[in-house]
C-alpha cells in the first residue's frame, strides 16, 4: 500500500521524542478514562450498556453531543471549506443549534414517553408497522458506513499520514483497536465520559492553533486583506480558477451564482439537518442517556454554545492556511495538486493538517496530534456504539424476540467488532471517492439520503394523521429520487476548473442544495397525500407516542409489549439458562464476566411508565432558568448571523 502523500519531506512530521511521548500519554489517558467505567455498578444490563443506565449528567451529555459531531471530518473538511469558499459553511454549525434545542425541548419528551432505546423502535411504536422499523434500521447502518464512518476514517488517515507517514492500514487499525476496546467493554457510558475528556482536549488544542495562526498572519484585518491575494503560483492568469471568492467573509452568498446559494444553504442547514440532530441514533442516544429532562436540556444548551466555536477554531484557521500556503492548499492545476496531495481535483483538505505541522513548535505538534486523535476517536466510538444499538435492539431482537440480556450484550459487542472490520474493508472505496471538498461531499450525501427522514419524524410526532403507509412510501419515493441524483454525480464527476462542462444539465444547473429542498418538498407531499388516503391509528394507539399525547401511557397491550414481557424471565421461569453462581464458576470465567460486564440480569428490557414520568419531572426554577438560557443562545446566533451576513 502506497502513502497518499509522496512529498512527505516537504512537511514537518512528528519526528521528535517529545511529540511522540505526548501522543502516547494521550492514548494512555483515553484508555484510562474508558476503562475506568468498567468499575461502575450495574454494567451488566441492556439499559446500562446502550443507554448508560440513564445516569449521565448535563456536562457529559453536552460534551458528547458536540464531540460526536465534531470529528476529524470537521478539522479536515470544514477548514478546507474555509480555505476554498470562506465562512459561508458555518451556517451548518450555527443554524443547527436551533435543532439541538428542539431535540431537548420538543423531540426528546416524545421519545422518552414512548419508552424506546432506538429511533427505529419509536417509529414502530408510533405507526405499528414492522417494515418501516426494519427499513430505518438498515438505512441507519448504511448511512453510518458511507457517510460518518467512511468520512471519519478518510479524514483521520489523511492527517495521520501527513504527520507520521504511516501506512494507511496501520494507522487506521491502531485507531480502531483502541476505540473499539473501550467501546466494546464499557458501552455508552465509556463513550460519553471519554467524549467529555476529548472535548476538553479538542477545545484547548484548537484555541492554541487559532492564537498562533492569527499571530502568524497578523490579525483579522490582515487575514481579510491577504486572503483576497492568496493565489497559487501556477494558474491560468485569464481564468477565475484559484481565485478567492469576493464574498468569502460573508455568510449569505448570491442565490443564483453563489458557490453555496443562501436560500438553499439556509434550508439545508436547518430543516435539512433535522434528521441528524433530532432523529439520528448517534445524537439522540446521548440525550436518552441523561439523568432527566433537566440534564438533557442543559446538555443541549452546552452543546449549542460549543457549536458557536467552529468559525473561530476551524474555518478561520483554514483560511489562514490558504494565505500561508497558497500553492499547496489553493492549487488548481491537476498536476500540481497531484504532486501535493495525490488528488487532482484540489488539496483544500490538507489546510488544517498543513497549518499544524508547519507552524507549531515541538511539543505542541504532539499535542495537536492528540487533538486530532480525540476528534477521530470520538466520532468512531459514537458510530460504533449507536450502530451496535440499532443492530441489537432493532434487528437482532426481530430475529430472536426471546433473546436474553446476556445474549443481547454479547451481540452488541460483536456488532462493534464487525463494524471495525467493515471500516477497514471500506478504506479503498473511501480513497477512490474522496473528491476535492470533503465537507461538501458529506453534506450532499446526507442531504440526499438522510434529510427525508427528518420530514417523516416531524410529521409523525406533530401530525396525528400520519400513517405507516404514508411514512414508509414517502421515504421510498424520496430515496429513489436522492439515489438517482447521487448515482448521476458518481457517474458524471465535476470537470476540473477551466475544462468544459459535459455533465447532464440537471447536475450543474440545479445546485445540490436546491435539489435538497425539492427532495424535502417531495417527501412531505408524498407522506401527507398517502396518509390521507390510508386509515389512521386510533386515539388509544397514539397514546404516549406523539407530542400531543406524550404524557399518556399506553393502556393496550401490543404484540411488542408481549415480546418484551417474555424476555423478563426469572431463573425459575427459564430453566434453560440457569445462571452460574460464584461457587460454580471458575476464576477466569468470573474475570471475563467482570471485564465485559456480562451479568445474569433479569431486569425488564421495557422502560417502565414510572421511569418515563420521573424523567419528565422538572423543577419550576430550573425549567425557567433553562428556558432563559435557550432564548439567550438563540439571540447570540441571530447576532452573529447578522454580523457576518
Amino acid at each position: 500500500m502506497y502513502f497518499i502523500f509522496v512529498n512527505m519531506s516537504a512537511t514537518k512530521g512528528l519526528d521528535h521524542w517529545a511529540d511522540i511521548l505526548i501522543v502516547i500519554i494521550y492514548f494512555v489517558a483515553v484508555l484510562a478514562v474508558g476503562l475506568w467505567t468498567l468499575f461502575r455498578p450495574n454494567r451488566g444490563n441492556v439499559k446500562s450498556y446502550f443507554l448508560a443506565g440513564r445516569s449521565m449528567p448535563w456536562f457529559a451529555v453536552g460534551a458528547s453531543l458536540f464531540s460526536s459531531n465534531i470529528g476529524s471530518e470537521h478539522f479536515v473538511g470544514l477548514a478546507g471549506a474555509g480555505a476554498t469558499s470562506g465562512i459561508t459553511m458555518v451556517l451548518y454549525e450555527w443554524f443547527v443549534i436551533f435543532l439541538i434545542l428542539a431535540l431537548g425541548w420538543l423531540f426528546l419528551p416524545v421519545y422518552i414517553s414512548a419508552g424506546v432505546y432506538t429511533l427505529p423502535e419509536y417509529v414502530e411504536k408510533r405507526h405499528g408497522g414492522r417494515r418501516i422499523r426494519t427499513y430505518l434500521s438498515c438505512l441507519a447502518i448504511v448511512l453510518y458506513i458511507i457517510t460518518k464512518l467512511a468520512v471519519s476514517i478518510f479524514a483521520g488517515s489523511l492527517f495521520i499520514q501527513m504527520a507520521l507517514g504511516w501506512n494507511m492500514y496501520l494507522s487506521i487499525v491502531v485507531l480502531l483497536v483502541i476505540t473499539g476496546l473501550y467501546t466494546v467493554l464499557g458501552g455508552l457510558a465509556a463513550v460519553m465520559y471519554t467524549d467529555t475528556f476529548q472535548t476538553t482536549v479538542m477545545t484547548i488544542g484548537a484555541f492554541t492553533v487559532l492564537g498562533i495562526s492569527f499571530s502568524k498572519v497578523g490579525g483579522m484585518g490582515e487575514l481579510q486583506k491577504k486572503y483576497m491575494e492568496s493565489f497559487p503560483t501556477i494558474r491560468n492568469e485569464n481564468s477565475t480558477c484559484g481565485q478567492p471568492h469576493a464574498d468569502a467573509f460573508h455568510i449569505f452568498l448570491d442565490p443564483v451564482n453563489g458557490a453555496y446559494p443562501w436560500p438553499g444553504l439556509v434550508i439545508q442547514s436547518s430543516l435539512g439537518c433535522l434528521w441528524y440532530w433530532c432523529c439520528d441514533q448517534v445524537i439522540v442516544q446521548r440525550s436518552l442517556a441523561s439523568k432527566n429532562l433537566t440534564n438533557a436540556k442543559a446538555g443541549s444548551i452546552l452543546a449549542g454554545y460549543l457549536k458557536l466555536l467552529p468559525l473561530f477554531l476551524l474555518i478561520f484557521p483554514g483560511m489562514i492556511s490558504r494565505v500561508l500556503f497558497p500553492d499547496e492548499v489553493a492549487c488548481v492545476d491537476p498536476e500540481e495538486c497531484q504532486k501535493y496531495c495525490e488528488n487532482p481535483v484540489g488539496c483544500s483538505n490538507i489546510a488544517y493538517p498543513k497549518l499544524i505541522l508547519e507552524l507549531l513548535p515541538i511539543g505542541l505538534r504532539g499535542f495537536m496530534m492528540a487533538v486530532m486523535m480525540a476528534a477521530i476517536m470520538s466520532s468512531l466510538t459514537s458510530i460504533f456504539n449507536s450502530s451496535s444499538t440499532v443492530f441489537t435492539m432493532d434487528l437482532w431482537r426481530r430475529i430472536r424476540p426471546a433473546a436474553t440480556q446476556r445474549e443481547l450484550l454479547i451481540v452488541g459487542r460483536v456488532a462493534v467488532v464487525v463494524m471495525c472490520v467493515i471500516s477497514i474493508l471500506w478504506i479503498p472505496l473511501v480513497k477512490s471517492s474522496q473528491g476535492g471538498k470533503l465537507f461538501t461531499y458529506m453534506t450532499a450525501i446526507e442531504g440526499y439520503l438522510g434529510a427525508p427522514l427528518g420530514i417523516v419524524f416531524l410529521l409523525s410526532i406533530f401530525w396525528r394523521r400520519t400513517t405507516e403507509t404514508g411514512a414508509f412510501w414517502g421515504l421510498v419515493i424520496a430515496h429513489i429520487c436522492g439515489l438517482t441524483r447521487l448515482i448521476l454525480e458518481f457517474v458524471y464527476p465535476a470537470p476540473f476548473c477551466g475544462e468544459p462542462e459535459t455533465r447532464p444539465a440537471i447536475l450543474y444547473k440545479l445546485h445540490y442544495l436546491y435539489f435538497g429542498i425539492i427532495l424535502l418538498i417531495i417527501t412531505a407531499i408524498a407522506v401527507v397525500v398517502i396518509s390521507l388516503c390510508t386509515k389512521p391509528r386510533s386515539e388509544e394507539q397514539l397514546k404516549g407516542v406523539t407530542w400531543w399525547t406524550r404524557y399518556q401511557p399506553k393502556t393496550v397491550t401490543t404484540e411488542e409489549d408481549v415480546q418484551l414481557n417474555d424476555v423478563k424471565m426469572t431463573t425459575e421461569e427459564n430453566p434453560t439458562e440457569t445462571p452460574f453462581t460464584e461457587d460454580h464458576e471458575s476464576l477466569p470465567r468470573r474475570l471475563v464476566k467482570f471485564i465485559c460486564g456480562i451479568e445474569d440480569s433479569h431486569d425488564s428490557l421495557q422502560i417502565s411508565i414510572a421511569d418515563r414520568r420521573a424523567f419528565m419531572q422538572q423543577s419550576p426554577r430550573w425549567k425557567q432558568f433553562l428556558n432563559v438560557n435557550a432564548i439567550l443562545l438563540m439571540g447570540v446566533i441571530v447576532f452573529l448571523t447578522g454580523f457576518y451576513h
